[in-house]
């Protein structure tokens, strides 16, 4: 089976917002409340980020642990490593991340703006000005046949979908509205014409969108 290239584990208000307005430093979703996007993969025995024991099991601890199944590499856009605009100020930022990111796999940062690459913990981060397709193309090659995940943000994750090449996606839609910000979709359905869609819900109030390609 050839390698896919998946958004997993991509977190959503009932809106169809994925962030909010006015991301600062201090506030990475504007005036999005993550806890409220984040809260049911936070709380899973599985969660990446997760350092003490213990955790919920069932469904939304099997899409955590789905995370990092057979993913090679990491496609994101430069809001998600941080808030900076423009040129870099200082080449000492590492983003948001801490000492030891949850990707640990070669990470493509999509800027206009390219500075030299750093590792953080187990994660390279490599900045590329580059299209889509020319970011898919070393990102495959960096992850040893193994699947592309696309990490977001928003923006990202659409320029991917516009440009046609996204196999499958999990879309975690919580019970929040947020009103305005970045927005992936007014309804799922509009993505019905390219992907086949299963909605399951969770005990822990979200809606798990599961898409693959028709």
């Amino acid at each position: 089976m050839s390698p896919l290239v998946r958004v997993q584990n991509f977190n959503i208000s009932s809106d169809g917002y994925g962030a909010g307005e006015g991301q600062t430093l201090e506030r990475p979703f504007g005036h999005a409340d993550p806890g409220a996007l984040f809260s049911w993969c936070g709380a899973t025995a599985h969660w990446p980020t997760r350092t003490d024991p213990g955790g919920t099991y069932g469904l939304d601890d099997y899409f955590t642990r789905d995370y990092r199944n057979n993913i090679g590499a990491e496609i994101m856009g430069r809001n998600k490593f941080g808030p900076q605009r423009g040129p870099w100020d200082n080449y000492d930022w590492q983003g948001w991340w801490g000492d030891e990111p949850p990707f640990r796999t070669p990470v493509f940062v999509l800027t206009h703006h390219p500075r030299p690459s750093i590792t953080v913990g187990e994660t390279t981060f490599h900045f590329l000005d580059a299209s889509p397709k020319e970011a898919l193309a070393r990102a495959f090659e960096a992850a040893d046949g193994k699947d592309v995940r696309i990490g977001g943000g928003v923006s990202t994750v659409r320029e991917f979908l516009d440009a046609d090449l996204i196999d499958q996606m999990h879309i975690a839609v919580a019970p929040v509205v947020l009103g305005r910000g970045e927005r992936l979709w007014a309804a799922p359905d509009e993505l019905t014409d390219r992907f086949h869609l299963e909605q399951v819900p969770s005990s822990s109030g979200v809606i798990h969108h599961l898409f693959w390609r028709r």
